[in-house]
């Protein structure tokens, strides 16, 4: 099951980053002029798209290899992040190489006026006009004339066309803006609440632990009684031990010899209604006229008052060393003690490999932002999106657990794959104003942003119908990584950007400039002469 939920989240993970860049690159194919000949075409689309992708396919690489290191002892995380790297890189070559080349195919395809999908020549508008409706569908480019082609087709894209022409001017408007700062503080709130509740949730308080005492031992003896005793004490003890030995005494009768002990056992103790359930929890042997007990169960149950899962972990780490340390050769196990020691690796080592994914991925932004500002409002926002994450995650009661550390991982990487192209453009416009500068990064990059997450979400619902917890945990963490980006960008951050810096003067006093400079080099200068009137 482990290993299907990490391929289960390698595959959504890597299919999210990859279909990022498909979007991306077809929204820069779009945007290059139809009339441009299918290089130049090309040349542009890789131009808008490779700086930023390739930043984000290093990030991912990075944060993913720490995790695949040898400093990460967790199995299911190695492999996870181990696959993750093979995917990135082939993804990454992918990209830039066989889909580049579809684009190119298709530039000349649509230069030439050829079906891209039949690869033959688009009939004239004369004989489409002779033939059926179903055949000028089939058959047309979408276009009457070749001379009539538009230069920006991708303006009437329908996407693009209501993020123009409708929710820029809604997200910007200044009546919207005060409800979005209250969203912000409600999605704070609760993310901050949830934040705090991670160290104090504890699903485990009454944990059954099974002893199995594995070879003979002399359970008449006084001195292995005591044993027993001293073993049982800190539990509540569930035995056939203490049962019977609590019969011998109500009943009094003395069994200080095997013969006794074990006739007594058999005969009356496990005769009895109420005892017979002990009968699965001891193995006897008879050798000829004698019977010996060969193996035998008990159950203790480790209650606690501690409400801290941290706590009950080191409950069950004491369990193991008494196995060796006592005269009573016994084995401890429990089904829940696997998790247990998820628990106890996943909040430590790839907690530790988180931060330290965070920290270098800050500094490689730091210093491969073309604008120090951009970088501010990137690990704002990824800081952002993280802690809400975190903090749904506990409120929709998702424990600690190893798939969950998996999914704050990638939050890291899905966050600053979405955000960074739409900061980064915000910062780097020079309209006149801060709305103009997010309403055009939102024209540039909203439509890539929005198919790429709308498909991310769309990959989780079969998710819904697997039965086992870890996909359904699966599920929260992803759909919650996947909500609080798409809030930020295309709500949250369109709105905050248009209070805070970077300001926007100062490209408004460069334009000007460049303005009088050029209206003092085209005005007219008439200079008198008696012959002629020289202009200048």
């Amino acid at each position: 099951m482990d290993r299907f939920v990490e391929s289960q989240n390698t595959t959504l993970a890597e299919a999210s980053h990859g279909t990022k860049g498909v979007f991306e690159l077809l929204s820069g194919w779009r945007r290059t002029r139809e009339n441009l000949p299918f290089k130049d075409r090309v040349a542009d689309a890789y131009s808008d798209v490779m700086v930023t992708y390739t930043m984000t396919s290093s990030l991912y690489f990075i944060t993913f290899g720490m995790g695949a290191s040898p400093f990460t002892n967790i199995e299911a995380v190695k492999v996870f992040c181990q696959n993750m790297c093979v995917s990135i890189l082939l993804n990454y070559f992918y990209i830039f190489s066989f889909f580049g080349s579809c684009l190119v195919f298709a530039g000349q395809l649509e230069q030439n006026r050829y079906h891209s999908i039949f690869c033959c020549k688009i009939p004239s508008a004369e004989y489409l006009d002779r033939k059926p409706v179903w055949f000028q569908t089939v058959m047309s480019d979408g276009h009457q004339q070749a001379s009539h082609h538009e230069t920006n087709p991708y303006q009437h894209h329908f996407i693009q066309h209501f993020l123009r022409e409708h929710y820029n001017e809604w997200i910007t408007n200044i009546y919207v803006k005060p409800f979005v700062v209250i969203l912000y503080l409600i999605y704070a709130s609760f993310s901050f609440m949830g934040c705090l509740q991670i160290s104090d949730r504890a699903n485990i308080i009454n944990l059954l632990a099974r002893f199995y005492i594995y070879e003979p031992l002399d359970y008449w003896n006084s001195s292995v009684q005591e044993d027993l005793r001293r073993l049982c004490s800190g539990f509540a003890a569930v035995s056939w031990v203490e049962q019977y030995y609590q019969f011998l005494k109500v009943s009094n009768i003395s069994a200080n010899n095997k013969s006794d002990f074990i006739g007594v056992l058999q005969s009356l103790f496990l005769k009895k209604p109420e005892f017979q359930h002990f009968r699965n929890d001891i193995i006897f042997s008879k050798a000829g006229d004698e019977n010996n007990i060969i193996a035998s169960r008990l159950y203790l149950v480790a209650r606690t008052s501690r409400d801290k899962q941290k706590e009950v972990i080191e409950v069950l780490e004491k369990l193991r060393p008494l196995s060796l340390s006592k005269s009573i050769r016994f084995i401890v196990f429990n089904p829940s003690f696997v998790f247990m020691d998820h628990y106890g690796l996943s909040v430590t080592v790839p907690v530790l490999i988180a931060g330290f994914g965070v920290l270098l991925v800050l500094i490689l932004t730091f210093f491969l932002v073309i604008h120090p500002l951009g970088n501010f409002w990137l690990i704002l926002s990824v800081t952002s999106i993280e802690l809400g994450v975190l903090g749904l995650m506990t409120l929709w009661n998702v424990d600690m657990d190893c798939i969950s550390i998996l999914c704050l991982i990638y939050t890291l990487n899905f966050a600053i794959d979405h955000c960074a192209p739409l900061l980064y453009t915000f910062v780097l416009a020079t309209e006149h104003t801060r709305t103009q500068c997010i309403k055009s990064s939102l024209q540039e990059h909203g439509t890539a942003i929005l198919q790429n997450v709308t498909s991310f979400l769309i990959g989780l619902v079969p998710l819904l119908f697997v039965p086992s917890n870890l996909t359904f945990t699966l599920f929260k963490c992803l759909l919650l990584t996947g909500g609080c980006t798409l809030l930020h960008c295309f709500v949250i951050l369109p709105v905050f950007l248009t209070f805070f810096p970077p300001s926007k003067k100062h490209h408004k006093k460069k334009k000007r400039a460049k303005r009088k400079e050029r209206e003092e080099i085209e005005c007219i200068e008439i200079q008198e002469n008696p012959d002629h009137v020289t202009t200048v």
